[in-house]
Order: C-alpha cells, then sequence, then structure tokens
C-alpha cells in the first residue's frame, strides 16, 4: 500500500539556514531516500518550492479565482513529501520517523486512496 509523508516545517527556520546548515540538512534528506530506496520502500518525493511561490486556485459558482500565496497561512507549512510503499501503516509511520523534518517539525503520513475498479488519473 502507499503512503503519502507530508514534511511540514517552519520555513523562516530554513530561510535563516547558513550554507552549511542548509548542505547538512540536504546529506540527512539524502541518506534517508538512500535507505528508503534501498529497502524498497521510496515510491517518490520531492521538495517543493516556498511558500512565497504559491498560486491558490478556486472555483466558485463556476468562476475561477487565482491568488498568490499559500492555500492557508500557517507557521509550518507543506515543504516536500516522500511516497512511501509499505506493508501497513505502522511500517509508514516508522519511515516517517526517520524523515529529518519529523525532528524539527512534522510528518504527517496518509493512505493513498486507490479504487481497483477507478482508473488512475
Amino acid at each position: 500500500m502507499q503512503y503519502m509523508a507530508l514534511i511540514y516545517a517552519d520555513e523562516n527556520a530554513w530561510a535563516g539556514f547558513t550554507d552549511t546548515e542548509r548542505e547538512a540538512a540536504y546529506e540527512l534528506y539524502r541518506a534517508f531516500s538512500n535507505d528508503a530506496e534501498a529497502a524498497g520502500v521510496l515510491a517518490g518525493g520531492s521538495e517543493l518550492g516556498p511558500t512565497r511561490d504559491a498560486t491558490t486556485v478556486r472555483v466558485r459558482d463556476d468562476e475561477t479565482l487565482v491568488t498568490d500565496g499559500p492555500y492557508a497561512e500557517v507557521k509550518e507549512a507543506l515543504g516536500g513529501y516522500y511516497l512511501l510503499e509499505c506493508e501497513s501503516i505502522d511500517d509508514a509511520l516508522d519511515w516517517a520517523a526517520r524523515i529529518p523534518g519529523a525532528h524539527h517539525g512534522a510528518v504527517e503520513v496518509r493512505p493513498v486512496h486507490f479504487a481497483p475498479e477507478e482508473e488512475q488519473l
């Protein structure tokens, strides 16, 4: 089963990192990715751009509303994700606890909905 691990952290903290601190953080993420890939649980993942580059789209009464910025103003923003292929939610949670962002932010884990009778988008 696939699980989405959504990584939330304080963007301001990341922006305040020195180049050395940022490279050390990237190294931790590379190590996690390598471990998850070697274990056969990494199905995908990526870092997201900053919320200042986000654009939000809503459709209300057949009118498309486009707004610069994120969906919601929050302290901890969605910064990236991993798609994990695990046998159980417990396995996915174990892997999520190893994601570096879990140590200073939060990692939300959700099962990916899949109905075999529905065609995938």
